[in-house]
């Protein structure tokens, strides 16, 4: 392998939706959770590729024809994102999942759950996700290095992201890159944040 870091490209989009698949049950594969497991990456991948594709990065293997095996992408502004997301995502896929009671239907349904009790204080989000053949190598840092920089080019001070409880080595990761606990909104439920700043 050949990895390096770089801005995502439109043509990096499946294989985008397809990582979110594979790491979508607290780092491993989702594939079976869900009817249609594409929900996962209509939520937490399409709206940022389409609304803030500027604010996404890649790992890609140089030698597998560029192919994007991680990423890093989110929002610099999550209460404006969130009205972007109702106006111009939900509309292109809402009919693509049934609303099933209370699941990801909901969720995909309901964008201002994103706006939580640190969406102010900590107004950019974000998502990363690596296959296992690109983790611990130092690209899960570097991703997160090359989204910090693009914020504080945005003059956004502070960045925060949500995540399973459960997911042990994803805390470990976060914890080492001076991410905080901020809040459990919900059960099984980690909001994480820190400064944009180095």
């Amino acid at each position: 392998m050949e990895l390096s870091i770089r801005p995502y490209r439109p043509d990096d989009w499946e294989d985008l939706y397809e990582i979110c698949v594979r790491t979508g049950d607290n780092g491993a594969d989702a594939s079976s959770l869900h009817p249609d497991p594409r929900i996962l990456p209509d939520i937490f991948v399409g709206p940022y590729l389409a609304l803030e594709p500027e604010l996404a990065f890649v790992v890609a293997d140089q030698q597998d024809g560029d192919r994007a095996l991680g990423y890093i992408l989110g929002t610099a502004h999550t209460r404006r994102f969130v009205a972007r997301y109702r106006d111009v995502w939900l509309p292109q896929v809402v009919d693509r999942h049934p609303d099933d009671n209370g699941g990801r239907g909901s969720e995909l349904r309901c964008p201002e759950l994103m706006l939580g009790p640190v969406a102010d204080a900590y107004p950019a989000h974000l998502h990363i996700d690596l296959l296992p053949r690109a983790q611990g190598l130092g690209f899960g840092r570097r991703l997160m290095d090359s989204y910090l920089a693009a914020l504080r080019e945005r003059d956004v001070d502070a960045v925060h992201l949500a995540m399973g409880a459960a997911n042990a080595p994803a805390r470990a990761f976060y914890d080492r890159l001076g991410f905080t606990e901020l809040a459990r909104p919900v059960p099984g439920l980690v909001v994480m944040g820190r400064s944009t700043r180095a």
